[in-house]
Parts: structure tokens; sequence; C-alpha cells
């Protein structure tokens, strides 16, 4: 369960009370009713379908739990200030190694999507790239050794 801020984009924040209100609703439902299903084939200790059922239940509650506290630590992030890179900017990097450009919006850990060009600030390039202003140059390490990007653009 996250303790600290959780760092989240207003239409995030939006997905995910609405997902939690899914399970809590609807999804609670259904597997109170397969559940109910699954009592009537008769002895438990042997009752596959309850088995199954019961730890999809798990899984549910603990969805339920995880995006309860999510939510009520979520933080609504709206980049403002442009001369850093800061949650909620759009910056445009240069890697040094072969020039190729990329834009990446930073985010919160639950809302990172590298296919989608959201990166987290806990994750390697979002730590490094944080607080440092348009022209920069930083430079971390990943597995497969360091490296450096320049900052082109923050919006």
């Amino acid at each position: 369960m996250p303790t600290e801020e959780e760092y989240l984009t207003k239409e995030k924040y939006g997905e995910l009370e609405k997902e939690l209100e899914y399970l809590k609703t609807t999804k609670r439902k259904e597997i109170a009713e397969a559940l109910e299903y699954a009592k009537s084939l008769g002895d438990f200790s042997e009752n596959q379908e309850y088995q199954e059922t019961r730890d999809a239940q798990a899984v549910l509650e603990d969805r339920i739990n995880r995006l309860e506290a999510i939510l009520k630590s979520a933080k609504i992030i709206s980049a403002q200030n442009t001369s850093v890179v800061a949650i909620g900017s759009v910056v445009t990097l240069e890697r040094d190694s072969d020039k190729s450009k990329k834009s990446y919006t930073m985010v919160g850990s639950e809302e990172a999507n590298a296919s989608l060009g959201k990166i987290s600030i806990h994750s390697p390039l979002g730590q490094a790239a944080l607080g440092k202003p348009k022209g920069e140059t930083f430079s971390f390490q990943t597995p497969s050794g360091e490296m450096t990007y320049k900052i082109i653009d923050i919006q």
C-alpha cells in the first residue's frame, strides 16, 4: 500500500475512481453470485470452482484496497513551471549516443507507461531529469551502461 503521496493527473485520478466504483459494485456482485453457485455444488474441500472463486475474490479485494489507498494519498498534478523538469512536465530529450529525440511526460509511478511516453519520476531517467533546466545535459546508470541525455524543451 502506498504510504507516501501518489502523483496522478486529473484524468488518471478519474480513471481510478471509475475502476474502484466498478469493482465495488458490479464485480463484487458477480463474485458473490459465483460464490453462491459454487457453494451449491457441495463439499468445499474438493470444490475447485469454489476455491477459484475465493481466490478471485481475494484478488478483487486486494485491488479495491490498493485503489482506495492510492486515491486517498493522491496528489493531482499539473505542470506549471516550465523552467525546470517537474512532475507533469512534457520534456523533449536528445539521446547523446545517437542524437535521437523523444518527448516524455513526467508522471507518478501509478501512471507510468513507457510505451505511451509517460515516465515515472521514480525511474532512473525521471530521477536524473527532475529539477534540471532546458539545455542541461545529464547522465544516469542503466543495466546496459551509462545513458546521457540533453533537455531540448520543457512544456
